[in-house]
């Protein structure tokens, strides 16, 4: 498993083909393999969709679509063979379409996969019969809810079995991390180094294992200058920064064994369900990580979204 980090990848479609590497690179190919592409197949996510064909070499597509709407175009084995991918060429490419792609030449795999041979898979189109399929808008706003159902799923394990109410975050035992025992990177954006602290605090993790050395300076965090591609192993809540101490204070349900493989956090653009820091019951005066008076002209922060497809039918994505 790699923590992308994003829920789109149309930020970094470079790193997300890495990521699909990397993983693909441990398949031993004793057991058949499912792979749930994502759902953006139009403009670039239709040509990076061709580029995974070329890359995996599937023996089956299954390709599903809407009777009386065509999102895109059937993925047959001439189709994929005769056009060009994001960072792949087809086998025949008008010269009208060769202007401005200097980083599709750069980009080649070790095993040079793409344009050597046409793809040899069987397609298999289905055609679902249920309503709004092929909405965008709102598989977008269910796609929210149902992302922060499966984040609070996950913190549910770290609720203790024999007692019947929720225990908030303020009253769980977090692990100590000293600063000198991992490396910190910030996924999605570029953070000052003197604002990684802040960037980090309340913010939710992958837990990763890098194969280099950590080496701390004797004043401060473990920072690295560039994105590593390596395995994680869980997520986790950054609960706290104690400067003082040079300690993370983090909340985990991944058991110690694999904890102590960690030697990464990286911090993406995934939020903290709303209601895990709003509903923290119990608490008196201030609720922890949650403030009304803020300024909101300071660069990197803001207001929470809400985005409304059909306000009186359907719940809103917080993001």
């Amino acid at each position: 498993m790699v923590y992308y980090g994003q829920t789109s990848c149309d930020q970094d479609t470079e790193r997300y083909l890495d990521v699909v590497k990397y993983v693909f690179s441990s398949y031993k190919k004793e057991t058949p393999l499912i792979i749930n592409t994502m759902g953006w197949v139009k403009g670039e996510g239709l040509l990076l969709l061709i580029d995974l064909i070329r890359l995996l070499s599937p023996s089956h597509v299954v390709q599903m679509d809407v009777y009386d709407w065509r999102s895109m175009p059937s993925l047959t084995p001439e189709y994929v063979h005769l056009t060009p991918g994001l960072y792949t060429k087809g086998k025949q490419q008008p010269k009208c379409q060769q202007m401005g792609w200097s980083a599709a030449e750069s980009w080649k795999s070790s095993e040079g996969e793409g344009d050597a041979l046409a793809p040899d898979y069987k397609l298999l189109p289905v055609y679902p019969e249920f309503p709004l399929a092929g909405n965008g808008s709102e598989a977008r706003t269910h796609s929210g809810v149902l992302r922060d159902m499966t984040l609070l799923g996950y913190l549910g394990q770290l609720q203790y079995p024999d007692i019947g109410a929720v225990v908030p975050l303020h009253s769980l035992v977090p692990y100590q991390v000293p600063f000198s025992a991992v490396a910190v990177r910030v996924v999605h954006t570029e953070v000052a180094p003197t604002n990684m602290m802040y960037a980090l605090n309340a913010s939710w993790v992958g837990l990763c294992r890098i194969p280099e050395e950590i080496r701390c300076p004797a004043e401060g965090p473990v920072l690295l200058a560039q994105t590593p591609l390596c395995d994680c192993v869980g997520f986790g809540i950054v609960r706290g920064v104690d400067m003082e101490k040079k300690l993370y204070y983090i909340l985990t349900p991944v058991p110690p064994e694999s904890l102590r493989q960690v030697n990464c956090f990286l911090l993406g653009n995934i939020t903290i369900p709303n209601c895990v820091l709003v509903g923290q019951h119990g608490i008196e005066g201030e609720i922890p990580y949650v403030t009304s008076d803020y300024n909101y002209n300071i660069l990197g922060s803001g207001k929470v979204k809400k985005r409304f497809s059909k306000p009186r039918e359907f719940v809103p994505d917080y993001t």
